[in-house]
């Protein structure tokens, strides 16, 4: 047996006991598999644009951001899901040319009559105040402003109108698109919550409107230089943000190249009816990102986004293959009743490349199916090989699995043709070697849960030393993912009417 060493010299003379580490049968390391949360910080903000920084609680994103920045709202929404994630952010400008803030209004038409408590909710978030029958129009708008401007963590700032005493002006404080789905309105609990209107009172919201403009995404996706993020928060929809995401994550040029092996999958959130739902579904296909539809939430959709990353990325990180389904989405607000979609709309979204909820009883969000945006092969087919996100994720598990024991175990070898005969323990591979290694390594996996079928591994994997470059091993994989999740139960009830004794 020859044993070969790293550091040790053949010709070593002075005596006596010399010892050298290798590991490279030890390595059971796996990757972080950290969060990108992309979004607009303040004009004061101190964070730099476009620079990714590790952040570690809402507040200190609100401090770097900016109080009620867009990205300080999806931190917190972010970790009302997902507390034990490594987390960056990827701070975008508001910018100044092109860009306009979504403005809103909200007017006192009469008075209360009687002492109550006004509930109104921006963006999903309540704001309380009570007002008495001796509060005329101006001066409950006034106090309207006083409250919201009393609330840091608002996406908006109000004002009274300088001609109207009576309305009072709400303005986005980040610029641009997203805006608009800042949701305003009353009672969101209902009477049955204890939310009502004031007797006597009336008021006229104006719902924002008027933001334009989407940041540059590529630039600042570039500064991730090779840091892998495995969970993508993206909350820009609009078609020329999707496709930048889609060219940074793309199986050709992008992280899931052969020649960036970063990996990583988008996650967005879209507002919208059953059909304008469908129709943006459908006009998309990627296998690296996944559209969330919502309808009539108080909670902005880009605020979802990152909920439900938050909420999917524990049960990604612990198990690739478990589904998603029933995990519960914290830290948004579900739609009404009415504004619900019915089992066969949420059927019909899941073939148009749109995920799903459910809401409980008790209101709380649960998903429901979490699918990515692919429906069609290159030829317009029809193919559903990547519609579960757990197939991307556990496809990232593996291949890494993989390259941290193939570059562990063989990253210094000799490469001799199969038939050589070596002494046992020579720093020598053959293709026969790697095979054995490969086949070993998916019995562990099987094992472990993410593949099946090992007796049929063996059989069909092909290992070769290429023909051209004898430095080089080809190798088929020919494995079999779990990929199933157990989410269908079919049964038929037969049941029996009780025979009368005779």
């Amino acid at each position: 047996m020859t044993v070969s060493f790293n550091h040790i010299s053949s010709n070593q003379r002075a005596p006596f006991f010399y010892a050298e580490f290798d590991n490279s049968m030890a390595n059971s390391a796996t990757t972080v598999q950290r969060t990108l949360l992309i979004g607009q910080m303040l004009a004061t903000a101190t964070a730099t644009p476009g620079i990714p920084q590790k952040v570690s609680s809402d507040s200190a994103v609100a401090g770097i951001c900016g109080n009620g920045s867009m990205l300080h709202n999806m931190m917190t929404a972010y970790l009302a899901n997902d507390i034990s994630a490594e987390i960056w952010i990827l701070p975008l400008s508001d910018g100044t040319t092109g860009t306009v803030s979504a403005s809103g209004k909200l007017q006192v038409l009469t008075a209360a009559s009687a002492t109550g408590v006004l509930s109104l909710y921006i963006a999903g978030m309540r704001i309380q105040l009570t007002v008495v029958s001796t509060d005329d129009p101006v001066a409950v708008a006034a106090a309207i402003v006083a409250a919201i401007n009393g609330q840091s963590k608002l996406p908006v700032t109000a004002e009274v109108d300088g001609k109207a005493t009576d309305t009072v002006n709400l303005t986005a404080k980040n610029t641009r698109v997203h805006g608009n789905s800042i949701d305003i309105r009353l009672n969101y609990q209902g009477a049955a919550g204890g939310e009502e209107t004031p007797q006597g009172m009336a008021l006229k919201i104006t719902p924002m409107a008027g933001g334009m403009g989407a940041p540059e995404l590529t630039g600042a996706l570039g500064n991730l230089h090779d840091r892998a993020f495995d969970f993508i928060v993206n909350p820009y929809t609009d078609a020329t943000s999707l496709d930048v995401i889609k060219a940074f994550l793309s199986d050709d040029t992008g992280r899931w190249s052969y020649a960036q092996q970063l990996y990583g999958h988008s996650f967005s959130a879209l507002t919208g009816t059953y059909g304008s739902l469908s129709a943006m579904g459908e006009a998309r296909n990627n296998q690296h990102e996944t559209l969330l539809g919502i309808n009539g939430s108080p909670t902005p959709a880009y605020l979802w986004a990152a909920a439900l990353t938050g909420a999917v990325a524990p049960s990604l990180r612990s198990d690739p293959g478990r589904p998603t389904q029933t995990l519960t989405i914290s830290g948004v607000l579900a739609p009404p009743l009415e504004d619900r979609f019915i089992l066969a709309e949420r059927n019909n979204l899941l073939y148009s490349g749109i995920s799903t909820f459910t809401v409980a009883d008790d209101g709380s969000v649960q998903v429901e199916k979490t699918i990515t945006t692919y429906q069609k092969n290159k030829f317009g087919d029809a193919d559903d090989s990547y519609l579960n996100i757990e197939t991307l994720f556990l496809l990232m598990f593996i291949t890494r699995f993989l390259r941290t024991q193939i570059t562990s175990k063989f990253g210094r070898m000799k490469l001799a043709n199969d038939g050589t005969r070596f002494a046992p323990g020579a720093a020598i591979v053959t293709p026969n070697v790697i095979r054995a290694e490969l086949i070993a390594q998916y019995r562990t996996l099987e094992y472990n849960g993410y593949v099946q079928d090992a007796a049929a591994f063996a059989k069909t994997l092909w290992v070769e030393r290429n023909s051209s470059n004898t430095k080089r091993i080809d190798v088929l994989w020919t494995g079999t993912l779990i990929i199933d999740q157990l989410e269908i139960f079919a049964l038929l009830n037969q049941w029996r009417r009780a025979q009368t004794a005779a």
